[in-house]
């Protein structure tokens, strides 16, 4: 059953709303407290900022896409919501969303259920309504330009003809500043139509690479919001980058 969020009390310097119990949620209490500025230094000497993230994934609702290509956003945050015991159980500003944390650092998760290309209307306003800044937006979308099963994080860039990216854009003022963490999907074949392709599953192997992306992409999410754009997550790139190659 979804249901609706509450209205947050806003205070100086943070933002406040009731949460929905659920057995299975877990290191939040009842009012989770979003600190917008607030930073501490860990024992190994990594900074960990508590501004809140917004990590949405790109897909298209209904069991039709399951599994396509063009869903990959969806899976990486299914993964995740697993991973770190955020129930994905209610609705706003259009998207299937989910409240929890990553370390003691607050999240939200999202699926935008408008459509792929409408992603937009997902992603500004909840933005906006829970204060998150654009550093702090990371969006997970698929990318036929890297070849399947690759990943790559990066803290900006343009919308590189993808029409959900190209939307989010939009309802960001036409600001590009924020992360991306694409999952390669690899070009279609010959003479393949691209919405075909798009709309169409992975074969049994790509399947498995696939899968095997999603479960590190994971890792990288929790260490980027951990710790920002660190030499993990060079280094990270830099493996993806070479994943596949053979000496």
């Amino acid at each position: 059953m979804l249901y609706a969020v509450s209205s947050p009390k806003i205070c100086s310097g943070s933002i406040t709303y009731t949460r929905i119990r659920t057995p299975i949620q877990r290191r939040l209490t009842s009012s989770t407290r979003l600190r917008v500025s607030a930073t501490s230094a860990e024992p190994k000497g990594v900074k960990i900022e508590y501004t809140p993230w917004l990590i949405v994934g790109l897909g298209n609702p209904g069991n039709k896409y399951h599994g396509t290509r063009h869903n990959v956003g969806f899976e990486m945050i299914d993964l995740l919501s697993q991973a770190e015991g955020i129930v994905m159980n209610t609705i706003q500003s259009k998207a299937l969303i989910g409240i929890g944390s990553i370390g003691e650092v607050p999240v939200l998760l999202a699926k935008p259920q408008s459509y792929m290309n409408f992603s937009g209307e997902s992603v500004g306003p909840l933005a906006a309504y829970y204060q998150v800044p654009l550093r702090h937006i990371l969006l997970v979308y698929d990318e036929m330009s890297l070849p399947n099963g690759v990943l790559r994080v990066q803290p900006k860039g343009g919308h590189g003809h993808h029409n959900g990216v190209k939307s989010v854009m939009e309802h960001l003022d036409g600001r590009r500043e924020f992360p991306r963490f694409c999952i390669g999907i690899g070009n279609p074949p010959g003479t393949m139509d691209m919405k075909a392709y798009l709309l169409q599953k992975f074969s049994p192997s790509e399947r498995k690479q696939v899968d095997a992306a999603l479960e590190q992409g994971v890792e990288a999410a929790q260490t980027l919001v951990l710790e920002g754009f660190s030499s993990r997550i060079n280094r990270f790139n830099l493996g993806q980058k070479y994943k596949y190659h053979t000496v």
